[in-house]
């Protein structure tokens, strides 16, 4: 295993859940993390400034659409994809794959790579785990993800062993075509389906190829959340301690409460920016929809637990009004609370592990809650 490039400190666990920092060349990272989406170099309806004031310190953007539009060659003569959306801190860079399998059209995979031809003009591509590495370090992405195939759920369990060992070897290959650079990294990602097995092996070959951190993919694409939990379970105590571990892709606010508690450290999601485009904010009393008649004239603020504008001084009423409305400041500022919402989840749970009450805060939380679904995808 290679020396990682990032210094990953674990400061306090709680079970098997972890508090941590992660020290990168563009600021620290206190864990466990919530990654806002930022897929084509911005999060919806938001300004840099306004994602930071939450307390997000890293966002995601996406390989696949970034080389798209505008091109990666043209983000680097720009600077970077960071002084080029005006983002002060850390960026992760999905690789590119899943948005091969889920968005290209006409795709033709091969042990080399996948051909396919772009959703948004048809035009023809090919993208290889070189290919995926050098994009991501044109874009100066301060996390480069390793290129790999979301295995689909579901799947028979020779194809999903087919899909793993692809993408292990395309895992090796993204190792090798790798530059080091003090602060940044690059990570693993863990595929195998909900097979306990297939999971174990995919992260021993992760293990030995050496990584700075490691990503679980291909879940949070239908299986539940209890086939998802379950999955963690087997496959945590496989992974490194040392290294920061990130589940991709996930999730609503239960699904991460659950994950924090059985071991992982980072998540990314679309849920908060796109359900507060579609009129849905989160509470500590549960998810609203703003469009309902009874928020109508409901003078209360969205929730005053979190210390954001968008939470505290614009009441249900309001927020309701412009969402009927179809005003544009409506989704603007549900999606700036639910990242809040977000954020200060995070905080708690962070402060809940450092103290040793995990537990108890995981079941007040729920006793707020309702729904359990988990999301993928872009924004």
């Amino acid at each position: 295993m290679t020396s990682p490039s990032l210094a990953f400190d674990l400061l306090a666990t709680d079970g098997p859940a972890r508090r941590g920092r992660l020290v990168t060349a563009h600021g620290a990272i206190d864990t466990p993390a919530f990654m806002p989406v930022g897929t084509a170099a911005t999060v919806k309806a938001m300004f840099p400034e306004t994602v930071a004031s939450t307390g997000a310190q890293i966002i995601l953007a996406n390989t696949y659409h970034l080389m798209l539009r505008p091109g990666a060659e043209r983000v680097a003569r720009l600077g970077g994809v960071r002084p080029f959306m005006g983002w002060q801190g850390p960026i992760l860079t999905d690789s590119g794959g899943y948005q091969v399998m889920s968005l290209a059209k006409l795709r033709k995979i091969d042990d080399g790579g996948v051909t396919f031809q772009s959703h948004v003009d048809g035009s023809r591509h090919y993208l290889s785990p070189e290919r995926s590495i050098e994009i991501q370090r044109l874009l100066d992405a301060t996390i480069t993800m390793a290129f790999d195939e979301c295995t689909p759920y579901p799947a028979e369990k020779a194809d999903v062993a087919a899909s793993m060992r692809l993408s292990m070897g395309w895992a090796e290959r993204s190792r090798t075509a790798y530059v080091e650079k003090p602060g940044y990294g690059l990570f693993g990602i863990v595929q195998g389906g909900v097979h306990a097995d297939l999971r174990e092996e995919s992260a021993t070959t992760l293990k030995r190829i050496g990584f700075d951190g490691y990503a679980i993919g291909g879940l949070a694409v239908g299986e539940g959340q209890d086939l998802m939990f379950s999955t963690l379970d087997g496959l945590t105590p496989h992974m490194p301690a040392d290294r920061p571990r990130y589940l991709m892709g996930v999730g609503k606010p239960l699904d991460i409460v659950g994950a924090v508690m059985r071991g992982i450290d980072m998540f990314d999601c679309v849920i908060p920016t796109r359900s507060g485009r579609t009129a849905q904010a989160f509470t500590a009393e549960g998810p609203l929809n703003l469009r309902n008649a009874k928020h109508a004239e409901d003078q209360r603020p969205l929730d005053e637990t979190v210390n954001c504008p968008a939470s505290r001084n614009y009441s249900r009423a309001y927020l309701h009004h412009l969402v009927r409305c179809d005003e544009i400041l409506g989704l603007m500022l549900l999606s700036w609370h639910n990242v809040a919402f977000y954020q200060k989840l995070m905080a708690d749970m962070r402060t809940a592990i450092a103290t040793g009450s995990l537990a108890a805060f995981a079941q007040a939380f729920a006793a707020g809650q309702s729904g359990k679904v988990s999301e993928d995808g872009d924004d």
